[in-house]
């Protein structure tokens, strides 16, 4: 049953309008929350720390739990309720007592320590998204809520347990769904799918690859999954840290808000160029030298030209400590080395080892000498000047920066280091100094104008010499378009901890586009991944992705299409035009509607619709800025639009969204992404014919 979505009468008896007990529970619920922040801004912590630095770290603490505790009067405490038949756990025996629980975005018990609200991650709470007819698991209700501007107005109720009432696709479900889009993205805590709930609810010592197409919620997914992770593993991730990786700033502005919604206010965001920011990046490749630069292969040379450094020692060691001196035969100093190299440690820590290596076999001679040395001998003995010189010649210091410049600037070197390897067609194109490179010698590692593929090779050759460390958990946002040595870069910071992997490879438009996801993994270092692949879609109009889907035989003909599950049907209208005005008309013609509105065009054509939109008075943002309902209209390059929403959209010249990009298969892609970003409606205006693969 569903309530009529309009506040109940006063006079109602509040024990005889369900709705109004729902209501005051609402209110107990925020009076309990506000109370726990009380609580917690009350804290005394003067005679509780030792010193100084536990003290900030408890403060920090207590900080991030009171804005943890916030109470936000625009979204919803709680979203549902479940009856169970019997209390969780116990035996269903007959005539035992079920409970009831609500389930909220947060945890919010009263002042004797009893729940009024139950976290969406709290193992309780789970049949809220995965409960049928089929498998009520023990719960006999299931109420969903509807609210309006932050008030309580409507409830509807699902009756598992009961075999005469049919199953009914819920209406405030949705609606949910389908309320317009403003502002940054926002959570989907409330209309988790039972296929998307598996995804979230997964463990942390597994991979999970996502390949979702437009609209089936990936990006929501992996968000959710990192807050279940932090609810369930909260102190493992506290130590090891958790990151979300996506493919812009503007995109990552868009999501910001996701987890502190949920309470989450921890886990970094970021890019991949942010991870391996050794270097400022001036400079720009050209798509073939980033092909090169970004293949696996690289890795090999890297490795090659890292360790090529090391030099088998030709002359005896000799350590002088007072009148005596001890001497190491070059043969002896060649086992050590060699030992190392088989180890296959990295390079900087095989260096590191070397002279301790060194200064034990000394040791080794001074006791069958008949002397006593200890430990600080040994460390004496390893700082020896003799020492030292000998492992700088035969072990010198590697600098990650002016290794990967010399092998980018000396063709000899880079022959040398990539024999075998890459072809010799292939080392010209990544070498500066040749014509069309755009690129001269550099004298420096400051003034070289590093590209961005350049910086991912710094950080392999980084990694190579020193270990990164490795996070607990990270999610990793439209990994379609990462080349093979930006998916190493992403592998090593969680060699020892999980991945969220999400994309569509439909969408991938960068010249390295994922081919498949198995050889993206294992790139990525994690080839024992599970891959799961959505294909309900709750964002785009059927008309829109069915449009949209005449390109996937041209782009990704292994996928299955988007299939929209959405009740309302939106619209979707190919308006041929003779001008800019009238695609400019089309804007004001959507901005009359309630929501968000886009206009994506092809990178070149933004400038003139800029000034098209200023000289008819309409006002627009660019991606990312977005943050209220009176936001009005973003002007979304091509290029910028993959992962971002709009309710309605226009999107103009599909023919120059195609010619921007360097051949006509990323072209396409490129085309597939603007087409599915709208949510209720998309125009589609052209003065030039459409892409035959449309028609």
């Amino acid at each position: 049953m569903s309530t009529p979505l309009t506040p109940s009468m006063p006079s109602t008896p509040v024990d005889d309008d369900p709705l109004a007990r729902e209501r005051a529970h609402l209110a107990s619920s925020r009076g309990a929350l506000r109370a726990m922040r009380e609580d917690a801004e009350s804290l005394d912590i003067s005679d509780v720390t030792a010193n100084w630095v536990n003290a900030q770290i408890l403060e920090r603490q207590i900080e991030e739990r009171i804005k943890a505790l916030a109470d936000l009067s625009d979204t919803p405490l709680f979203f549902g309720r479940l009856d169970y038949l019997h209390a969780p756990g116990a035996e269903q025996a007959e005539g035992a007592e079920g409970e009831q629980f609500y389930i909220g975005r947060r945890h919010v018990h009263d002042g004797d320590g009893d729940p009024m609200v139950i976290d969406w991650r709290a193992p309780v709470s789970q049949p809220f998204y995965r409960a049928s007819k089929k498998n009520p698991m023990d719960v006999g209700l299931r109420r969903r809520f509807g609210y309006t501007g932050g008030a309580l107005t409507a409830y509807e109720d699902e009756h598992l347990s009961d075999p005469a009432e049919a199953a009914q696709t819920s209406k405030l479900l949705q609606r949910e769904i389908e309320r317009p889009r403003v502002g940054p993205m926002r959570d989907i805590v409330a209309t988790i799918q039972p296929e998307q709930d598996e995804i979230v609810r997964s463990g942390l010592g597994g991979t999970v690859c996502v390949q979702g197409g437009p609209g089936t919620g990936k990006t929501a997914v992996g968000l959710h999954r990192v807050a279940y992770l932090l609810y369930a593993h909260r102190e493992r991730l506290a130590r090891t840290g958790t990151l979300v990786i996506g493919p812009n700033r503007s995109f990552l502005h868009y999501i910001e808000q996701v987890l502190p919604a949920l309470g989450e206010l921890a886990v970094r965001q970021g890019t991949v160029d942010d991870l391996v920011a050794h270097v400022e990046v001036r400079g720009t490749d050209a798509a073939a030298a980033a092909v090169v630069k970004g293949d696996a292969r690289m890795a090999q040379v890297l490795r090659r030209a890292v360790y090529a450094h090391v030099s088998m020692p030709s002359e005896p060691l000799v350590v002088v400590r007072g009148s005596r001196r001890w001497r190491l035969p070059a043969y002896e100093l060649e086992e050590m080395v060699r030992e190392l190299l088989d180890r296959d440690i990295r390079y900087g820590a095989a260096r590191e080892a070397l002279p301790q290596r060194i200064a034990h076999a000394v040791l080794v001679q001074m006791e069958r000498s008949g002397e006593a040395p200890d430990d600080r001998v040994q460390d004496a003995v390893a700082r020896n000047s003799a020492v030292k010189a000998a492992v700088k010649e035969v072990w010198p210091a590697v600098d990650p920066a002016k290794l990967v410049l010399r092998l980018l600037t000396d063709a000899d070197f880079l022959a040398e280091h990539a024999k075998g390897v890459l072809s010799e067609d292939e080392q010209k194109t990544i070498l500066w100094a040749l014509p069309g490179s755009g690129r001269r010698p550099a004298r420096s590692v400051k003034a070289a104008r590093w590209s961005a593929a350049d910086a991912v090779l710094i950080d392999e050759a980084t990694d190579i010499v020193e270990r990164t460390p490795s996070l607990g958990h990270v999610v990793l946002d439209e990994a379609q378009d990462l080349s093979p040595m930006q998916y190493r870069a992403v592998g090593r910071r969680c060699t020892t901890g999980s991945a969220t992997v999400l994309g569509d490879l439909a969408q991938g438009t960068t010249p390295w586009a994922t081919r498949s996801w198995q050889e993206a993994l294992g790139h990525l270092g994690k080839t024992d991944a599970v891959i799961e692949e959505l294909t309900a879609g709750f964002r785009v109009p059927t008309d829109v992705i069915t449009y949209a889907s005449r390109l996937l035989p041209h782009i990704a003909p292994g996928l299955t299409p988007v299939a929209s599950v959405r009740e309302n049907p939106g619209f979707f209208d190919l308006r041929p035009v003779t001008g800019t005005a009238e695609t400019v008309a089309a804007c004001e013609e959507l901005l009359r509607n309630e929501g968000s509105t886009g206009l994506i065009a092809a990178d070149a054509r933004i400038p003139a619709l800029a000034e098209a939109l200023t000289a008819s008075g309409i006002g627009h943002l660019a991606p990312g800025e977005e943050t209220t309902a009176e936001t009005g209209l973003t002007l979304v390059p091509a290029s910028l639009a993959k992962g971002l929403e709009y309710d309605y959209v226009v999107l103009d010249e599909p023919q120059a969204v195609v010619d921007g990009e360097p051949d006509e298969r990323t072209g396409l892609r490129r085309l597939y992404v603007a087409l599915t970003r709208a949510v209720s409606g998309l125009i589609v205006t052209h003065t030039t014919p459409l892409p035959p693969q449309l028609t």
